[in-house]
């Protein structure tokens, strides 16, 4: 199950529908418009993202290590969007 039909049916669970196919399929909008709503990362996320990436190249600046922290979030959202059933 991909991370976004697990969204989509916790969706359905909220609205207090049954998870069968058909419901949840009708919570994908829903759940489009928060993974776009959220595609950018905040300053404190890409702060913390940048401590990890710090160690894959120690010789840039803080702000290139919270660009890098930045693009790997979209990345990782973008990659999550396109296994949309």
């Amino acid at each position: 199950m991909t991370p976004i039909e697990r969204a989509a049916r916790a969706l359905c669970q909220m609205q207090g529908q049954t998870q069968d196919d058909a419901d949840w399929q009708a919570c994908l909008p829903e759940v489009r418009a928060v993974l776009d709503a959220i595609h950018e990362p905040s300053d404190y996320m890409k702060e913390a993202g940048a401590g990890v990436t710090r160690y894959i190249s120690p010789d840039s600046d803080e702000r290139a290590y919270a660009q890098d922290a930045a693009n790997v979030w979209r990345f990782m959202l973008d990659a999550m969007k396109k296994q949309v059933p």
